[in-house]
């Protein structure tokens, strides 16, 4: 799901930027190219103080191509080294629609849930088309699947729930994530199924970004 098309002329502005500073080491990396199989941050982000590695991936519930790729992504986390941190964050293109599915995500991982009703969630908006988008339709969701609903809705309405919304809103923007899914590693690369031109791509590029970020620290 695309917040607009990515063209040849946002890619031809990056690089204008000085986005091709690291050419040489991602050529290193498996022949992944700066501009070409991911792109740089401009300026760095602050990262947690956890000493590991951060990958995030950002998604929104009601994104086919999320959907699609969640079992490869889902695979792919359960064979993660241990100085890697890996976290999903839901974005927000819009307030409708969108800040709902995030506020599911962070109910759910407040009631620590995800990992049981993650995919849940995705297959009952892509297969049995609900919408999800208004808390009693989510509450009875969550109730038909043994979630306390009261429970889920006081998770959904909280000030932790919002804030990290509001959060990973900025999150999001300051990677400059265009569309979704897409991978953004150690605050300084991202990439995407779109860039690196294929899903099971993408992950090999976070595969190699892993690897460089690794060699900076």
């Amino acid at each position: 799901m695309k917040r607009r098309v990515f063209s040849n002329q946002l890619l031809g502005l990056s690089l204008g930027a000085g986005l091709l500073s690291g050419v040489a080491s991602a050529q290193a990396q498996a022949g992944f190219v700066e501009g070409k199989d991911y792109i740089r941050l401009s300026q760095p982000l602050p990262l947690p103080a956890t000493g590991k590695i951060e990958v995030l991936e950002f998604f929104w519930y009601g994104c086919p191509h999320c959907n699609s790729f969640e079992p490869l992504l889902e695979a792919w986390a359960k064979k993660l080294p241990d100085d890697v941190a890996f976290r999903r964050i839901p974005v927000a293109f819009r307030e409708e629609t969108f800040v709902p599915h995030q506020k599911i995500f962070y109910a759910l991982e407040a009631m620590g849930l995800v990992s049981t009703m993650h995919r849940k969630v995705f297959y009952a908006i892509h297969v049995e088309r609900a919408k999800l988008d208004k808390l009693p339709e989510i509450a009875a969701f969550m109730g038909k699947n043994g979630v306390d609903a009261a429970k889920f809705s006081d998770a959904y309405n909280s000030f932790g729930v919002n804030t990290k919304a509001t959060q990973a809103r900025k999150l999001a923007e300051a990677y400059r994530i265009d569309g979704v899914p897409a991978m953004g590693v150690q605050g300084r690369y991202w990439t995407s199924g779109t860039v690196a031109r294929s899903p099971e791509r993408s992950l090999a590029v976070v595969d190699a970004l892993i690897a460089l970020s690794r060699k900076k620290s």
